[in-house]
């Protein structure tokens, strides 16, 4: 915790809502208006009525309140995937004849029942809308923000990943962030870059695991990234509490944590000194966009340090389950023999970050009262993951792929600023791109059935003169999966639990979803508004990035008839509805197929494109029969 700036600003309260002025609210107020009619219209929350067409591909549409005495009007364009694009400007509100304020938190309550929220949630969801606001209005304001061309040119990657505004490309509140406080949002908050320090304890081995790779044991990893002087410090500790040093693992935790729950919520441990408070670390590190994962800024070759953090976020607790934490080195371990070993993937240069290590704090009362799956299991686990920075090659620089939806605060894209760098056009660097990105996750698919969660904050893009040339997934053990279900009797012990029984019809979702709606959907649509490309040119790239792999693996060819990428449509699994439904646990994790909230089909982007080939006709046949 930066103590010296929470003090400063728990002595001058006012500076914590300093950047809540009529001007900026207004400014976040119609900016998150204008997500909130695409993503609710996207996934037929709402269904916008046209009022005038437009000639320059924009439209006049209305939605209306439940009631209807409330209207907006706005101009818009639908793109593909049920795309919408709203003007910001655009968006007018009124009662009768009489135009009003624009005021989303007013939007969801005149929208309540479209919605379908349920009474005791919507004042949660209003405090997530509310708090992804204040989070916009900051970011808005805050002082020596780079500008896209600036990030364009920035080679610290932590420069970059703190530079980022929108958050979650989907959700609506997407940075709800419920828990913090204002000083703590200064605090912890990514955005704010302030450097903090994790807080070590001493976790009595009765209670705590410890697990790592095959290559690392307990005491490596302590001494790399502690030291060995403060190793035998917290051991001195330990002596001067009468208790044996043996007995005990040093754990590093959020200070958030910390000072919130653990310290209270698990106050018999501590009393009974299985949980031993060792006080600071020495090393400085800064939030990354997942919040509870930190990079070490005092030594950019030492491991992140991802640790449980009780607060609300997008649906879930962000905890992490020490059950999982057993197994999650050993699913590293394999998944990253898996693709180090694969010709393919060494030659893409796709690889993974791999959790080394990881911890879990059992708590037995918990344990004992509640049978379920529970935020309350899973308040004290911590995990250790490598650093990509040791992966660059000279002249290659690192970048989130959330970066390519950026937009600063002047309201200029930084992916155009990449292109126009690169010498290239948008169709040879998206070429360069999907190459990087896309053809990987299909490979995967076809080959291992395996499929990962990659999203924009899931995945470092490696970039060499401006220009994506490989692809870095992280988040490997809590968010891959092996989408069969025998491939348990093939798995080693305490890895078997990726292998998942998914409905058939499901399982090209992986990138349907969360790779042409989640990514893809949001990128064609900067590309489009900045002039860089048709829809045509962008859909058509990915289809031949789809030609281009296959082509490149015949052997796979029954699999890609009968997992068509080609298909005209595909189910739509909505993140919003899923939010709406139950926002404090989005998703049963014991069976997450069985949450999923579908509304509408989405038209394939790329079936356009098929060709009639041989290709084309095993897939047709594949239908038909």
């Amino acid at each position: 915790m930066n103590v010296t700036l929470a003090h400063q600003l728990s002595q001058h309260p006012a500076k914590v809502a300093s950047h809540l002025t009529p001007e900026v609210w207004q400014q976040v107020n119609r900016l998150m208006l204008r997500k909130a009619i695409a993503e609710y219209a996207h996934e037929l929350i709402i269904e916008p009525t046209l009022l005038h067409k437009g000639k320059d591909g924009f439209s006049t549409y209305e939605v209306r309140s439940d009631d209807s005495a409330v209207r907006y009007e706005f101009a818009a364009r639908q793109l593909a995937l049920r795309h919408w694009f709203v003007r910001p400007e655009s968006i007018r509100r009124w009662i009768d004849d009489d135009e009003q304020p624009l005021d989303a938190l007013q939007f969801v309550i005149e929208c309540r029942q479209r919605l379908g929220i349920r009474d005791d949630l919507l004042p949660i969801y209003l405090d997530e809308i509310s708090s992804t606001m204040f989070g916009s209005a900051y970011k808005r304001t805050k002082p020596g923000a780079p500008s896209s061309a600036e990030l364009a040119e920035a080679d610290d990657f932590q420069q970059i990943e703190a530079a980022m505004i929108e958050g979650h490309p989907g959700f609506v509140a997407n940075n709800g962030r419920l828990g913090f406080d204002a000083v703590d949002y200064r605090t912890y908050a990514p955005e704010a870059g302030a450097e903090i320090r994790v807080i070590w304890l001493a976790v009595h081995k009765d209670n705590a695991a410890f697990a790592s790779l095959s290559t690392l044991n307990y005491e490596q990893l302590i001494t790399q990234e502690i030291g060995r002087e403060n190793v035998d410090r917290f051991t001195l500790q330990l002596v001067a509490l009468g208790v044996d040093p043996s007995d005990y693992y040093f754990m590093p935790a959020h200070p958030w944590q910390w000072f919130n729950k653990l310290s209270i919520a698990f106050a018999g441990y501590v009393a009974q000194r299985k949980i031993v408070c060792l006080g600071y670390g020495d090393d400085q590190y800064t939030a990354q966009q997942s919040i509870r994962t930190f990079f070490n800024v005092s030594d950019r070759s030492k491991r992140y340090v991802k640790t449980s953090l009780s607060i609300l976020n997008m649906g879930f607790m962000r905890g992490l389950s020490p059950y999982y934490m057993s197994g999650t080195p050993a699913i590293n371990e394999f998944i990253k023999g898996l693709v180090s070993s694969d010709d393919y993937l060494r030659a893409n240069g796709f690889t993974v970050l791999q959790e080394v290590a990881s911890m879990g704090f059992r708590n037995y009362y918990y344990e004992a009262a509640i049978p379920v799956d529970t935020p309350y299991k899973k308040m004290f686990s911590a995990l250790w993951r490598e650093s990509p920075l040791s992966q660059l090659k000279k002249g290659e620089r690192l970048m989130t792929m959330a970066a390519l939806l950026h937009v600063d605060k002047d309201g200029h894209a930084l992916l155009p600023e990449l292109i126009r760098r690169s010498g290239l056009g948008a169709k040879p660097w998206l070429q360069q791109y999907m190459r990087a990105y896309l053809a990987p996750l299909l490979h995967c698919f076809y080959k291992y059935d395996l499929s990962f969660m990659p999203h924009g904050e899931n995945l470092i893009l490696v970039l060499d003169n401006y220009v994506p040339v490989r692809a870095i997934m992280k988040d490997i053990a809590e968010e891959c999966a092996i989408l069969n279900l025998e491939a348990k009797e093939h798995l080693p012990e305490r890895v078997d639990r990726i292998a998942v029984d998914v409905p058939d019809h499901f399982k090209l979702l992986g990138i349907f979803i969360d790779v042409f709606d989640g990514v893809l959907r949001h990128i064609n649509q900067v590309l489009v508004e900045n002039d860089c490309c048709t829809e045509d040119d962008f859909w058509g790239t990915v289809a031949q990035c789809v030609y281009d792999y296959q082509d490149a693996h015949p052997e796979f060819a029954e699999r890609y008839a009968h997992y068509d990428m080609f298909v005209p449509e595909f189910l739509h699994s909505c993140l919003n509805r899923l939010q709406l439904g139950n926002n404090v646990q989005m998703v049963n994790l014991s069976d997450p197929a069985s949450s999923l909230k579908m509304a509408g089909n989405l038209v394939n982007p790329i079936a356009r494109f098929r060709r009639h080939d041989k290709t084309a006709a095993v897939a047709e046949a594949a239908v038909e029969a």
